[in-house]
């Protein structure tokens, strides 16, 4: 039952997407309301802050042309909720989930509240098995397991659009029926050129028939974008907790996010805290991140892939140092590798995927797949070390076999990590074995010797043919 409030006299002042009342009613914090003048469609907001003389109205959208003397608030009496039902894939929303696909509204089998609250950790299940990404420094060395919340962190001009979209068009489920596996695209804050990028490259793919796509453009009000995130993930338990689907939400970029988190707050007058961000931001992102995660009893799962691009490309600010405290583990973007031409340009060693021993190996990937990843990891960081000495002593003043390191360390981000298209986990491995050929078999620490006489080719590098 909509209760019904004529703001005349009673609206005070609008402050960009904030509206200012008198309070004159009972309403609750968090409340939907319709923001109505003259015969134009109502505006949506929700109520956002409370004390005995004001309530504040975050208006969703556009707050031009509204008039104090003329505007009325009809409060809904409910907080603000999204239709899902079957028909959410294939489909371009809004962030405030409208369709924006000229399609008709999704016939909807319940109404879900947007800001659902954080899986109970009492129904946790602990997440297991794979995701398979098509990006070699990811499935290889950095695995993203099902149920696992997996941020990528990037910084300005590095190509993180690029490989969203990428792992969007080549995500998949090994040994799984395709109707099991779903993506949720999330773009907060992009402007209108990425996101008809973001549009067309799922289209020509055919991946939006398995994609619900959200799209809150830089244009529209900064209180869209803390929605966005929130609409998606309404729809991403749906598909995995009705349906029984894994899905994927691929946020970007969260920074837009919390950028947008402090407008709002400085325009609610709250006091700032580190870089002037709310005090409050790491329990805001946690109530995002904390809705991915598997249950016990649930046949689906939401995994997440947050991207954030870390401002002066500093790890420790403020929005990549909470993420990584809410989060398990980081993919890291270099710029380094980017001007060298590496694409992906992923510096796996500060790269962390703490779940990675919950989804890989015998009876999820390969049995050999841990150890492989291992010896990569701990082989191309003695390597960059032996790059830090060379830029010393010169090449002249190595080792033969610190030479050989030197040339793995080249080989390993020329033909692993870099790579044209999407690669599968099985060629992934491949090119890893072929790349520890190259190294003294008795450096190859990691592995037992029936691995290294299973998979690792044997004779010089010089006279092998690479494969």
């Amino acid at each position: 039952m909509h209760a019904e409030l004529t703001t005349q006299g009673t609206a005070t002042r609008i402050d960009g997407p904030l509206l200012f009342l008198e309070r004159n009613v009972e309403v609750t914090l968090g409340e939907a309301v319709d923001v109505l003048i003259g015969d134009e469609p109502p505006r949506t907001g929700r109520v956002t802050s409370l004390d005995d003389d004001t309530i504040v109205i975050e208006v969703l959208e556009t707050t031009r042309g509204l008039s104090l003397d003329a505007l009325r608030v009809r409060f809904r009496g409910e907080p603000i909720s999204m239709g899902v039902g079957p028909g959410l894939l294939g489909r371009i929303f809004n962030g405030i989930g409208q369709p924006v696909d000229g399609g008709p509204p999704v016939a909807a089998v319940s109404q879900r509240r947007v800001d659902a609250p954080a899986m109970n950790p009492a129904r946790r299940a602990l997440p297991r098995d794979f995701i398979e990404t098509g990006v070699s420094a990811i499935d290889l060395t950095n695995s993203l397991i099902r149920g696992q919340k997996l941020p990528i962190f990037s910084s300005g001009g590095l190509p993180h659009d690029r490989l969203a979209i990428e792992i969007a068009r080549h995500a998949r489920l090994r040994d799984a029926r395709a109707g099991e596996f779903a993506i949720v695209f999330v773009g907060i804050g992009v402007s209108y050129d990425s996101a008809e990028a973001f549009r067309r490259a799922m289209e020509d793919s055919g991946a939006l028939g398995h994609t619900a796509m959200f799209l809150n453009l830089a244009s529209e009000p900064s209180p869209q974008r803390l929605l966005a995130p929130r609409v998606a993930l309404t729809a991403a338990e749906y598909l995995a907790f009705d349906e029984g689907r894994h899905v994927l939400v691929i946020l970007t970029d969260m920074t837009n996010y919390c950028e947008a988190l402090r407008e709002v707050s400085a325009s609610h007058g709250e006091i700032p805290s580190r870089k002037g961000y709310p005090g409050y931001m790491y329990s805001d992102l946690a109530t995002i991140y904390e809705r991915a995660g598997s249950t016990r009893g649930a046949a689906g799962t939401v995994t997440q892939l947050p991207i954030l691009t870390m401002p002066a490309d500093d790890i420790s600010h403020p929005i990549p140092d909470l993420t990584g405290y809410i989060t398990e583990g980081q993919i890291v973007l270099d710029r380094a590798l980017d001007r060298r031409g590496v694409y992906p340009p992923i510096n796996v060693l500060p790269s962390l995927s703490r779940l990675f021993d919950q989804g890989t190996g015998k009876g999820y990937t390969h049995a050999d797949h841990p150890a492989l990843a291992h010896q990569l990891f701990a082989s191309y960081a003695k390597a960059t070390r032996v790059r830090v000495l060379a830029s010393v002593v010169g090449q002249e003043g190595l080792t033969a076999s610190d030479r050989r390191y030197l040339a793995f360390a080249d080989r390993f981000e020329r033909e692993l990590v870099a790579q044209e298209g999407a690669r599968h986990l099985d060629e992934s491995m491949a090119v890893g074995w072929r790349l520890l050929g190259d190294l003294p078999r008795g450096e190859l620490s990691r592995l037992n010797d029936a691995q290294i006489a299973r998979h690792v080719p044997s004779g010089p590098p010089s006279e092998r043919a690479d494969g």
